[in-house]
């Protein structure tokens, strides 16, 4: 990745590393997007007692970690693995992916205009980065119409054929909402009522999701590019839902 931040990153961040070494009771990484390296002790590789540390890395691969403590003087890092849960790990993985598409779309930019991607890379990015922390994030208000490519800055050769890609490459924002919901009926034949009425009500639309959650209750959920859209699918669900269930108790909390 063309990505890169100066100095040292802050307690607590998260990062991007590639492990170099691993030692008996200690790991060595380097943190991609900073050019440092960095040290996770076995104490911080994982939960619990470590037999062989093998278990959990090896060189080369890449990890998430959270910076514990940093000695500039000394260009010390501490880092753990162990303190990134599954969901801070995905989440920062996603956004990763996210700027090697949009790192992507200006290396073939820079292709086509016969440039050298990363002088490419340098004039799109500066500017950019004057307000956001990631050139994805200004692509994606460009895609939602938040903000426009022409007014952040970039010189005016790459505005358009750079807008152009990025409106072919990165889908607007979707929208998710949803809650519980919760079915009632007295009728002799119920468990066919509400499989019936569930199945009508997801069938509105590929958009809307109904899962048992367990005692009676169902998750629901839409996705949608705007937030008017989704409430309408919602809505037509749950009307669906209570007219197929013949006078049942329909209970829609929000989530």
């Amino acid at each position: 990745m063309y990505y890169h931040e100066e100095g040292f990153p802050e307690e607590n961040e998260l990062v991007l590393c590639e492990v170099t070494s691993v030692q008996y009771n200690s790991v060595f990484c380097r943190l991609d997007h900073y050019g440092k390296s960095g040290m996770i002790h076995i104490s911080e590789v994982a939960p619990g007692r470590i037999r062989n540390i093998r278990d959990y890395v090896v060189e080369g691969k890449k990890v998430v970690c959270k910076v514990l403590r940093i000695n500039e003087e000394r260009g010390h890092i501490d880092l753990s693995l162990r303190r990134v849960n599954e969901n801070q790990r995905r989440t920062f993985n996603a956004l990763i992916k996210q700027e090697q598409k949009a790192e992507k779309i200006i290396e073939n930019l820079a292709s086509e205009m016969k440039q050298k991607p990363k002088e490419v890379y340098d004039a799109i990015a500066k500017p950019l980065f004057e307000n956001y922390e990631f050139i994805h994030m200004a692509f994606q208000e460009h895609v939602d119409g938040d903000a426009k490519l022409e007014e952040m800055g970039i010189p005016k050769e790459y505005v358009k054929p750079l807008a152009e890609r990025v409106i072919d490459k990165i889908k607007p924002k979707s929208v998710t909402i949803g809650g519980t919901l919760k079915l009632t009926t007295y009728d002799p034949d119920g468990i066919t009522l509400v499989k019936k009425a569930l199945t009508s009500g997801e069938a509105i639309s590929k958009q809307i999701t109904i899962r048992y959650l367990g005692s009676g209750a169902y998750k629901v959920e839409v996705t949608a590019d705007e937030y008017k859209e989704a409430e309408d699918l919602l809505k037509q669900a749950l009307d669906t839902v209570t007219t197929e269930l013949k006078g049942g108790d329909v209970d829609f909390a929000r989530a």
